[in-house]
């Protein structure tokens, strides 16, 4: 037995080394995770880059200058017949350098082009918020697992304190006769049994506090508690479910539907605009130069300059433009039934989802109920075997009685925790906001 209790004392404090450190509560551990998680960071700079993408569309409308040059060498000139006879025309070496300039004044594909990407970046933002949404909730499922790995390991270290009481009365009461060597061996053999259970418990704190750890995008050996108990949420779970709703209004699909419905309406805008005509302001100015024999030499530079308008009206392109059009309409009422479905589809989950949490809410109450009840029979059998009034196998159903009534308990709020979680990703409705900055928590 001394060995036993060793081994349990070592597994105690190897289960406190790895959560001793500074205390958080789920509030500062969703603010930690939405500043130093990797994935909202990545979210974030996909915000910026189709921001960046929206700006090399709007350039397009502003004017383009560039500064050109050209050399050309002629191996055999040009020969021109005339009465007199025939001569070589042109030189040898032409230059030109100089200045060019045009800007869009009628562009409707490049317009519709701009508008498009404007969707681009509102698509951007709300896959960032979704990327949040969907940290929120694994950092509060993360959280309460872990949370009900350390009660769990709580109610296993009471159940082992209480075989260890059972254990240490039999044993006095067999040294004085009042007492089987059976009944000390099977209260032996329940205090062993306990000892996996308790590293099992240990592993899954472990566990869960890596999980917590990777998801706040810390290092996974910083050491940190959480605040709190499962049993906290009792009080306040009642008027919660108080206020349950169905509304999806957040929801990230139905945003994303919208969206890419917005985004087609503008592609086939876009389309359209093809078969319209393109108007363009340019000008140039520009030095040339000839000379014969050396390239590098007799140079004779003159400038000139030029202005004008370039009007381009697409008339026939092989039925590209008609068919692009066609895929962008169909494209766009398939988008119809894709969201009626999908409406369906989460008006069902999110019904489901409220029956789920309802039901946890009762087996919560009736867990709470047979805690009760197993504590004061579990009294009033230690009393009743103290006393020689109650056998070992009474007083052991007791205790057993007493340790699952608490971990189903437990069990039961964290069902629910889960399942409140998950139905505030669903909804996506979870207040991001206060989490942003961990200051100030």
């Amino acid at each position: 037995m001394h060995t036993l209790k060793f081994l349990i004392g070592l597994a105690a404090l190897a289960t406190a080394a790895v959560v001793r450190g500074e205390v958080f509560t789920l509030d500062q551990c969703l603010a930690i995770a939405l500043s130093e998680n990797p994935t909202v960071k990545v979210a974030d700079m996909e915000v910026i880059k189709a921001d960046y993408s929206h700006s090399e569309v709007l350039g397009q409308l502003l004017p383009t200058l560039s500064f050109d040059g050209t050399y050309q060498r002629t191996l055999r000139k040009q020969v021109a017949y005339m009465d007199m006879g025939a001569f070589e025309m042109g030189l040898d070496n032409m230059y030109s350098v100089g200045f060019q300039a045009s800007v869009p004044l009628i562009a409707p594909q490049l317009w519709a082009s701009l508008r498009l990407s404007d969707v681009q970046i509102e698509s951007a933002v709300e896959k960032a918020r979704a990327s949040r949404l969907d940290l929120v909730n694994q950092v509060k499922n993360a959280y309460y697992a872990l949370m009900l790995a350390i009660d769990s390991y709580k109610v296993m270290q009471e159940s082992y304190n209480m075989a260890q009481l059972t254990y240490t009365t039999c044993s006095q009461r067999f040294e004085v006769g009042d007492a089987s060597e059976y009944e000390v061996l099977r209260a032996s053999v329940a205090v062993k049994n306990i000892e996996p259970q308790l590293l099992g418990c240990e592993i899954a704190i472990r566990r869960a506090h890596l999980q917590l750890a990777v998801l706040m995008g810390i290092d996974v050996e910083t050491p940190f508690e959480i605040a709190g108990a499962l049993a906290d949420y009792e009080e306040s779970m009642y008027a919660d479910v108080m206020e349950l709703s169905t509304d999806l209004s957040g929801n990230t699909l139905l945003m994303m539907n919208t969206i890419e419905t917005r985004s087609l309406q503008r592609s086939l805008a876009m389309q359209r605009a093809a078969w319209y005509p393109t108007l363009a302001l340019t000008g140039s100015y520009m030095w040339n130069s000839s000379s014969n024999g050396s390239p590098f030499s007799n140079f004779r530079w003159t400038p000139y300059s030029v202005i004008g308008v370039s009007l381009s009206f697409p008339l026939f392109q092989g039925g590209q433009r008609y068919n692009r059009i066609r895929q962008a309409a169909i494209q766009l009422d398939e988008m119809t039934y894709i969201r009626e479905n999908l409406q369906r589809d989460l008006d069902s989950q999110a019904r489901l989802a409220i029956d789920n949490i309802q039901m946890n809410v009762k087996q919560i109450a009736s867990s709470s109920e047979s805690v009760n009840e197993a504590t004061r029979a579990y009294d009033i059998s230690q009393r009743s075997f103290n006393i020689g009034a109650a056998s070992y196998l009474d007083l052991r159903d007791s205790e057993l009685s007493l340790t699952n009534a608490r971990l189903n308990y437990n069990q039961a709020v964290y069902d629910y925790l889960v399942a409140r979680s998950n139905l505030e990703l669903l909804l996506g409705n979870a207040p991001i906001d206060q989490y942003e900055h961990p200051e100030n928590y």
